[in-house]
């Protein structure tokens, strides 16, 4: 992304002042964090100042655990603070005075090398990815903090949410093929359009259906086509058949977060976490966001209603999702669940929404008791609007997208959005959740909840 000289210069500490009260020189570590004024110049050079010293200490095994956490700690409260007073200036440098809609990951990395020290670099994450997840430097939590700050920052936060609903280049550039075949592979997910109505099938057989970086990538490239084709009017999301042994010829829906790949240092704080609540879910919840539309054109029109066709269960991350469709459909002996409290995560959006939907109290049952849910029980009849027997889940699925069919659906369910999702109290959720989750990918908690998981499965499979 390139960068103006001006904004550059901007960036360069003031010339001739002295340092500053609580500004550690590069080679001279206090552990004082620095002040804000309010001044970005100032302030930059100060948090600058103050990370390149915490980034010279040694590193080593001779510097300690409870040392190199200190060093961690203070540099995390700087980034923390400047961020608080300058999101919106930081945004604005990022992304050329917000004539640029960069996506997660550009913003990120731009911010490395524009602000070095801010955020990790792509290096950086790079050496991480490598490793098991208990083995990590833990750099990702300075990506939350850099998107705390950022959609903290109600007009930064807006337009960073609006440049990721924004569709793909992925779907764009499959948009005509779709158009005149009417399917699509994106590896782990299907397309295919029958009648006026999408159905994306998730295929991720090998784990049962579970999600990690691939999934989210495949399913927000498939939302998107859908979104994009005029002749798909309503979307259905389902499960594909399951060759593993358990479920073997049997659907199933989703069965959360792939905890094999988070043990082994596979999922991303970026491209699974973040990406996934404000890419195709997002884009479930408000449609697309056309670059060629108004600026101020929001919410976008390209949005359509979604059916959830939930065979066998939704642990975790399914659950999530039928939160955000507009009708969902279970057989009899499925069931609803959210075990990342009890994994030591976050459950996405789950807190956001699922109180609305059942109430309170078994929401918080759901979230801190990890309590099951059947679809044809009272709370399940809250989570599904049709409980079915398997064989006629088909036929069930068709009726209720002919009834979602038409303008006036897509604006009933806008209408609705209105009260129940607002943008800003969105917003201001996923910027808690962006530094709450990254902390909680490093915890002492999740590492010892995975390695006990994978101890346990190597123990029953011999």
């Amino acid at each position: 992304m390139a960068h103006t000289d001006a904004s550059r210069e901007a960036l360069d500490p003031p010339r001739g002042s002295p340092p500053s009260r609580g500004t550690a020189a590069p080679d001279r570590w206090t552990g004082d964090v620095p002040e804000m004024t309010g001044d970005f110049r100032r302030d930059w050079a100060r948090a600058s100042a103050h990370l390149r010293a915490g980034a010279d200490l040694p590193a080593g095994p001779a510097a300690g655990r409870a040392g190199r956490q200190a060093v961690h700690e203070s540099c995390r409260t700087t980034r923390m603070r400047f961020m608080a007073a300058h999101a919106e200036r930081v945004y604005d440098e990022l992304t050329d005075g917000r004539r640029a809609h960069p996506r997660l990951d550009a913003v990120a990395y731009a911010a490395a090398e524009l602000f070095p020290g801010l955020t990790p670099t792509r290096e950086q994450i790079a050496r991480d990815r490598r490793v098991m997840q208990g083995e990590k430097d833990g750099w990702e939590l300075d990506q939350g903090i850099l998107f705390w700050g950022l959609l903290s920052a109600p007009d930064a936060g807006r337009h960073l949410m609006r440049a990721m609903l924004r569709p793909t280049p992925q779907a764009t550039g499959m948009a005509a093929e779709f158009a005149r075949s009417g399917k699509a592979e994106f590896g782990t997910v299907t397309l295919e359009r029958r009648g006026g109505v999408g159905h994306v099938t998730v295929r991720n057989e090998r784990f049962l259906n579970a999600e990690d970086d691939a999934v989210v990538g495949d399913l927000e490239a498939a939302v998107d086509l859908a979104l994009l084709d005029d002749g798909v009017e309503v979307g259905v999301l389902r499960g594909a058949t399951m060759s593993h042994p358990r479920y073997a010829g049997r659907r199933v829906f989703n069965s959360g977060i792939n905890l094999t790949h988070l043990y082994q240092g596979r999922i991303s704080f970026l491209d699974f976490l973040l990406r996934r609540e404000l890419g195709y879910i997002n884009k479930i919840v408000r449609g697309l966001d056309r670059p060629e539309e108004p600026r101020a054109q929001f919410p976008p029109r390209h949005e359509k209603p979604w059916i959830g066709a939930v065979d066998t269960f939704a642990i975790g991350g399914g659950t999530q999702i039928t939160l955000v469709l507009d009708w969902v459909v279970a057989t009899k002996d499925a069931y609803f669940s959210l075990p990342a409290m009890r994994e030591g995560i976050v459950p996405g959006a789950a807190a956001f929404r699922l109180h609305r939907m059942i109430g309170s109290r078994p929401a918080r049952q759901a979230i801190f008791g990890d309590r099951r849910i059947d679809a044809d029980g009272p709370e399940g009849q809250l989570l599904c609007d049709q409980v079915v027997a398997d064989s006629e889940m088909d036929a069930t699925v068709e009726a209720a997208a002919a009834r979602l069919r038409g303008p006036a659906a897509v604006v009933n369910r806008r209408m609705m959005r209105v009260v129940e999702e607002p943008l800003d109290l969105f917003r201001e959720y996923m910027a808690s959740y962006a530094l709450e989750q990254s902390r909680l990918l490093y915890s002492r908690e999740l590492i010892g909840n995975l390695e006990r998981m994978w101890i346990g499965r190597s123990r029953r499979s011999a």
